[in-house]
């Protein structure tokens, strides 16, 4: 399996150096740099966001298939050593994934529904404690005319999500769990079955994770 490679220092968020950083945060991005995740999946460090808490870090990945992605997406962890009111902690996790699917497999109504159920599943089905989630599932098509008629249409799904892990030793949270079932969200959106027993092999119908697995999909086309 393939780890998080990068180094602390890969564009931190804050002035200071490592040193200069505070403990639970250098604990929390080095469980990220060092976690293995799934062969599907292909991450590296990206520069994060600059002024949404004043420590944070990112990673981008995408499921690689062949020579194709079927889906990506970002994960930053934010940290304000004071605590945010609209966290309920320290640290914050905010996630972007997308994929494209076949027109027939978006047509289904519950689709939006199924697929925040796949974030919360995935964190529940590793034993991950979380408070204060949200977000937005945006299911948008794509018709193709003129010069590009031939192609067929196309239909994006995206989840934009947050939530706050809670935190254990050393004030840290696990982050590489958190991070392994974030991978398990990001090949579940691809079309791949889910890669731990639990939530996430719920039948038709269950309240977690795995309301249905949605057959084989393209990934994102990009100009």
């Amino acid at each position: 399996m393939a780890a998080a490679q990068g180094q602390f220092s890969d564009h931190p968020a804050h002035s200071e150096g490592p040193e200069g950083v505070p403990p639970a945060f250098a604990l929390a991005v080095d469980a990220l740099r060092t976690a293995r995740v799934r062969p599907e999946v292909e991450a590296e460090p990206t520069r994060p966001p600059q002024r949404l808490a004043p420590y944070a870090y990112a990673l981008e990945a995408a499921v690689v298939e062949g020579e194709e992605d079927l889906a990506d997406g970002r994960l930053v962890l934010l940290h304000d050593p004071a605590g945010h009111d609209a966290w309920q902690g320290t640290f914050r996790l905010v996630t972007l994934v997308r994929a494209e699917l076949e027109p027939e497999m978006a047509a289904d109504p519950l689709l939006p529904e199924v697929c925040w159920s796949w974030l919360t599943g995935a964190l529940e089905a590793r034993g991950l404690a979380y408070g204060e989630p949200s977000g937005t599932v945006t299911r948008a098509g794509s018709h193709y005319f003129g010069g590009l008629a031939e192609r067929r249409p196309a239909t994006q799904i995206e989840i934009r999500a947050s939530w706050t892990p809670r935190e254990g030793r050393g004030g840290a949270p696990d982050a590489a769990g958190h991070l392994a079932a974030w991978c398990d969200l990001l090949c579940q959106i691809a079309g791949l079955p889910p890669s731990v027993p639990g939530p996430l092999d719920g039948g038709a119908g269950s309240q977690s994770a795995g309301v249905v697995s949605l057959p084989q999909r393209r990934g994102p086309q990009h100009p």
